[in-house]
C-alpha cells in the first residue's frame, strides 16, 4: 500500500468515527506537520482542542480543519491566520453549497 493510500484509509477511519479523540501527535502526523505547528494553532485559537485531562485531545472532525490550515501555509506561504480565514470561508461555502443542493432536492420533488 502507499503511502498516500494509507494516509487516505486511516484518516477515514478517523473520520468514520466521529467521537473517537485523537492526541497531540495523532493530529500532527495526520496534518504533516510538527506538534509545535498543532500547538501554536491551539494557543492561537485557530485550531479548538480539549485539555481538561491534563493533555491534548481533539475531535476527528479537526483533522480536516487542520489539514486545510496545514496546506495553505504550506502551498502558499499563507500565515496562519490568513490560513484560518481561508479554511473558514472553505467551510462557509461547503455549507451554503449543502444547503442550496437540499433546496432543490425538496423544490425538484414537488
Amino acid at each position: 500500500m502507499t503511502t498516500q493510500a494509507h494516509h487516505s484509509s486511516a484518516l477515514a477511519e478517523l473520520l468514520d468515527d466521529e467521537q473517537r479523540a485523537l492526541s497531540l501527535e495523532d493530529l500532527a502526523r495526520a496534518c504533516a506537520m510538527g506538534q509545535n505547528w498543532v500547538t501554536a494553532r491551539v494557543t492561537e485559537g485557530l485550531i479548538q482542542g480539549d485539555q481538561s485531562t491534563g493533555t491534548w485531545r481533539f475531535s476527528s472532525t479537526t483533522i480536516i480543519r487542520a489539514r486545510r490550515m496545514a496546506r495553505l501555509e504550506s502551498t502558499f506561504e499563507a500565515d496562519p491566520q490568513l490560513a484560518a480565514l481561508t479554511t473558514d470561508l472553505m467551510e462557509e461555502v461547503s455549507e451554503l453549497r449543502k444547503r442550496m443542493r437540499q433546496l432543490e432536492a425538496v423544490l425538484n420533488a414537488k
